[in-house]
């Protein structure tokens, strides 16, 4: 295959939430939930105490600008309880009380700024990667972006392209549905657009704002585990087809693999205030199936080699650390341990999406790896899909 990376760069969301600052937000807003006895232990076996965000946590715990009056509003509620008999006096206590209502932050309150950040964030990111490759902006030849958590048209490739800038006749490839799959996937298409021209420079960014998932006024424990998973990270880095002085890996085959039918497990829906993150429970062991199905496409490629094959690191996003447990548990007896440090050592400050992949590998980097290290990424995402990506440190 022949794709050649230089060492990404990671930009972790400047303000620290830390875990105790959300229980205290989720115990103030919802006194009375079923769950609230248990959070303390929940939290605790996320194993993340504290994450990034690209915004504070007081600017996603905000009420919105309106009152409990934005719709139908004053006028038509007056009318309404006219109708019903009640006096002026009565009228006029019922719109005060129910003006002083703080209404939730719209999806555009709570979108805007959030998408300003991805961008802001994503041009920082880019701009790192390109001096890690010894590149300017004119030497890009092909853009790939994924922001999954703040929708906007035009995206972030044509946002980039104008800060950067970039050249105008530059190939942009936005996947905005990606999500956890960005990075392994973003990799495996800049290789084959690699193979294709040797001279192509490709660069990868992914930007993501998950915090933008958090609904303060969701009551449910799932939206509890969301609010205590996710972290905000922009990633990027550039794939070329000839090796450089700064490159660090080579890419020398690609996996992809997809369920049927596992659209509903884990996804984003968009409500009257904001994106919320659904998450099944059948979701990770779905998430295994992937992982099985990816140790028979290794032992199928590496059964002719003349010696046993196994990684000598696997830099893993497969959603969580049950399914980490899960890999350590199936992948062969002969394999080394510790293949997968660098994956928990990410989980460690938040789930990062499709950021995930290139964090970890840039832990790994940081470490120092010895040439001709083995290394496997993989990444699964919502669909269910996952893509794997095997090279070798240089």
């Amino acid at each position: 295959m022949g794709a050649y990376l230089c060492p990404p760069v990671v930009l972790h969301g400047e303000h620290a939430v830390e875990t105790s600052q959300i229980l205290a937000e989720v115990r103030r807003r919802h006194p009375q939930a079923p769950w609230l006895s248990r959070i303390d232990g929940i939290a605790a076996s996320t194993g993340i105490a504290s994450r990034g965000w690209m915004l504070p946590l007081k600017t996603a715990a905000a009420p919105g600008s309106g009152s409990g009056l934005r719709t139908p509003g004053a006028g038509q509620a007056r009318e309404a309880l006219a109708g019903r008999g009640f006096t002026g006096e009565e009228v006029n206590r019922v719109i005060a009380a129910l003006e002083a209502i703080p209404a939730p932050q719209t999806i555009q309150e709570r979108t805007a700024p959030a998408w300003a950040a991805v961008q802001a964030y994503g041009e920082h990111a880019a701009r790192g990667a390109l001096r890690a490759a010894g590149l300017e902006t004119a030497d890009v030849d092909c853009l790939i972006t994924s922001h999954s958590t703040t929708p906007a048209l035009p995206g972030l490739d044509l946002s980039l392209l104008n800060r950067l800038p970039l050249r105008d006749d530059v190939l942009l490839l936005p996947a905005t549905q990606w999500a956890c799959i960005a990075g392994t996937r973003s990799l495996a298409l800049a290789a084959d657009l690699v193979a294709a021209d040797p001279d192509r420079v490709v660069l990868v960014v992914i930007s993501e704002a998950l915090s933008t998932t958090y609904q303060p006024a969701d009551d449910t424990l799932e939206s509890l585990i969301v609010r205590l998973l996710f972290a905000d990270t922009a990633v990027a880095v550039v794939v070329t087809g000839h090796p450089r002085t700064e490159s660090v890996l080579r890419l020398d085959a690609v996996w992809h693999h997809t369920l049927l039918g596992t659209t509903d497990l884990h996804r984003l829906e968009t409500r009257a205030d904001g994106t919320h993150f659904v998450m099944d429970r059948r979701g990770p062991r779905a998430v295994q199936q992937t992982v099985a199905a990816m140790w028979e496409w290794l032992r199928v490629r590496h059964q002719d080699d003349r010696h046993p094959w196994h990684p000598d690191l696997l830099l893993a996003h497969p959603g969580g650390t049950r399914v980490l447990e899960y890999m350590e548990q199936t992948m062969p007896d002969a394999w080394p341990t510790g293949l997968l440090d660098y994956s928990r050592d990410s989980y460690t400050t938040g789930n990062r999406g499709g950021a995930a992949v290139l964090d970890i590998l840039r832990r790994a980097h940081d470490a120092g790896q010895k040439s001709g290290s083995r290394t496997l990424l993989y990444a699964a995402a919502p669909g269910l899909t996952a893509t794997a990506v095997e090279g070798e440190w240089l």
